[in-house]
C-alpha cells in the first residue's frame, strides 16, 4: 500500500474532491482504496466546514462590519457590494430547481468541499437531513470520480 498517494488522496479530496481520484489512480492503487480515502477526506472536510460555517459566517460579517466602520472614521463613503452576482443567482437558481437533494449532492461536489458545504449549511443548516445527505452525496459522486479516473487511466 502506498501511503503517500494515499494521503495525498485523503487531502486533495479535503479541498477538490472532483480531481482527488487522480492520483490513485495513475500510481495503481486498488479502485477500493482510493475511494474510501478519497471518501474520508471529503466527509472529514464537509463536517469540520459545515458544523462550523455558522461561526465563519460569523468572522466574515463582523470582519466586513469592522472594514466599514474604519472606512467611514477616515470619512470614505464604501461603494456597497454587489449582492445579486452571477454566482449567486446561480445558487439561487439551482436551489429553486432542484432543491435540498441537487444542493446537498452537487454544491460540494462542484464548487469546492468546504465552500459547497458552508453553501449548503447556510441554505440547509436548520434542517436535521442535510448532513447525512451531503455524506451521501459524496459517497456517490466518489463512485462516479474513482471510477471515471480508473476507466481512463
Amino acid at each position: 500500500m502506498n501511503w503517500a498517494i494515499l494521503t495525498s488522496v485523503f487531502f486533495l479530496a479535503t479541498f477538490k474532491f472532483m480531481f482527488s481520484a487522480i492520483p490513485g489512480a495513475v500510481a495503481d492503487v486498488p479502485f477500493l482504496h482510493t475511494y474510501l480515502t478519497m471518501v474520508a477526506g471529503g466527509v472529514f472536510s464537509s463536517g469540520i466546514f459545515y458544523f462550523l460555517a455558522e461561526l465563519f459566517m460569523k468572522i466574515s460579517h463582523n470582519k466586513s462590519v469592522k472594514k466599514l466602520k474604519e472606512l467611514e472614521a477616515k470619512g470614505i463613503i464604501p461603494t456597497p457590494k454587489k449582492k445579486f452576482t452571477r454566482i449567486n443567482k446561480f445558487i439561487v437558481r439551482i436551489k429553486l430547481k432542484i432543491g435540498i437533494y441537487g444542493i446537498t449532492f452537487w454544491a460540494p461536489f462542484f464548487l469546492s468541499i468546504p465552500i459547497g458545504s458552508i453553501v449548503v449549511a447556510k441554505f440547509y443548516g436548520k434542517k436535521l437531513i442535510t448532513y447525512p445527505l451531503v455524506v451521501v452525496g459524496i459517497m456517490l459522486n466518489g463512485i462516479l470520480v474513482v471510477s471515471i479516473s480508473y476507466i481512463f487511466n
